[in-house]
């Protein structure tokens, strides 16, 4: 039996631990599924314990293992890929998918979206002139752009020149029923930091230079040396994998913070993880919106962030929790050490900061927004005039 649901081919550069995945892993989850069907691709690979997430059994999931340099390599493969399955939608997010759109106008594919999640990690303030050139000379092949933060809407009209009304800003979505507080912190399993004396600082992300947890162990190690109380009773808790984890070993070790901060590796219990927390932290470099950051709000936590990206748009700082300098080590340790020292304050925040996701982000309000997306896009409503498609049907 045919399946008469229109198709929709996310195109990303790799489906693996990550806040893009995490989102788009929510998506899929939440949507109603009479309205789409759904494809993953990855332009490298798809991890299998990762694809897991997805509850759907619908949803299929393509590794086109690129190897390094341009993936001009892939257009005759993606090109057939799209002819063939007639995808109503390709949607592909950030720059290293954005190349995708060749080969999906070439089939002739009605709708493109492209996502833009976050800075790249050679571009941390969306400066590169080169990329602002890449992005600018793909724009006519994309329908519609979606921007997770106010910052990446103004970067895509103000230096790629692209006008406000191709562009939909959607932010993160966070499951506030999955992610949820509980009366203190709670026990977690393998954890050295369950003693209820104690008050633990947690971060998770993956352990990549952009996300700074390096930045973060030099902080804490300079708030539990000029702090008898914190050295006592604080202690910091990461959890992640990724290609820095022997790095950061070291780092702990030469820091002298052996028994004080536990690198836990990657894990899948991340809602029992929150609430094993007193406080979270998230000392990126560089970021988008962060899911991690409104899981940690939904979860009732008090958060220390730093002032890049998004960030900003989530934190009330003051009020849900504390913004600090990227790189700004010094503050970030006073900020640990406010928290940590004012614990009623701490739960406050907490308090304001789930309320402010169940106010604005909301799972239920992100679906919603994507799925009137595509729904529009799709039924013609409000299809921009593409010069992309005129010259398209302009070729012999």
């Amino acid at each position: 039996m045919t399946d008469s649901r229109p198709l929709v081919i996310h195109v990303v550069f790799s489906f693996d631990v990550g806040g893009l995945e995490n989102g788009i892993v929510n998506l899929l989850n939440h949507m109603p599924a009479e309205h789409f069907r759904h494809m993953i691709v990855a332009l490298t690979t798809c991890a299998p314990g990762f694809t897991q997430r997805v509850r759907r059994s619908d949803v299929e999931f393509v590794s086109l293992h690129k190897p390094p340099g341009h993936g001009f390599k892939l257009f005759p493969v993606l090109f057939r890929m799209f002819r063939d399955l007639k995808p109503a939608i390709v949607h592909t997010r950030n720059l290293a998918a954005l190349e995708m759109l060749v080969p999906a106008w070439l089939a002739g594919v009605p709708v493109r979206i492209h996502g833009e999640h976050g800075w790249d990690h050679n571009d941390r303030e969306g400066t590169n002139r080169k990329y602002q050139l890449v992005r600018r000379v793909y724009s006519g092949l994309v329908t519609r752009y979606v921007a997770l933060s106010r910052k990446i809407q103004t970067y895509l009209q103000d230096k790629v020149g692209i006008g406000a009304g191709r562009i939909r800003r959607i932010c993160n979505g966070v499951d506030a029923r999955r992610f949820s507080p509980a009366a203190g912190r709670q026990p977690l399993s393998g954890s050295p930091f369950n003693d209820p004396s104690l008050r633990v600082f947690g971060s998770v992300g993956r352990l990549q230079t952009v996300k700074g947890h390096a930045h973060l162990i030099r902080s804490f190690a300079a708030f539990v040396r000029e702090d008898a109380e914190a050295a006592r009773g604080a202690r910091l808790a990461i959890v992640g994998g990724g290609p820095l984890h022997a790095e950061l070993t070291a780092l702990i070790q030469e820091e002298g913070l052996d028994g004080k901060v536990w690198l836990a590796g990657e894990r899948s219990d991340v809602p029992e993880v929150m609430r094993s927390f007193d406080v979270f932290v998230l000392p990126s470099i560089a970021e988008g919106i962060s899911n991690t950051l409104l899981e940690a709000m939904a979860s009732g936590l008090p958060v220390i962030a730093t002032d890049v990206g998004g960030n900003p748009e989530l934190v009330d700082a003051g009020r849900t929790g504390l913004l600090t300098r990227s790189g700004d080590l010094d503050g970030l340790a006073a900020a640990m050490g406010q928290l940590f020292h004012a614990p009623d304050g701490a739960v406050a925040m907490g308090r304001a900061g789930r309320a402010r996701v169940l106010a604005e982000f909301s799972l239920d309000a992100m679906v919603g927004a994507y799925l009137s997306l595509y729904r529009e896009l799709v039924s013609g409503v409000s299809a921009p005039r593409d010069p992309a498609v005129q010259s398209r049907k302009a070729l012999p």
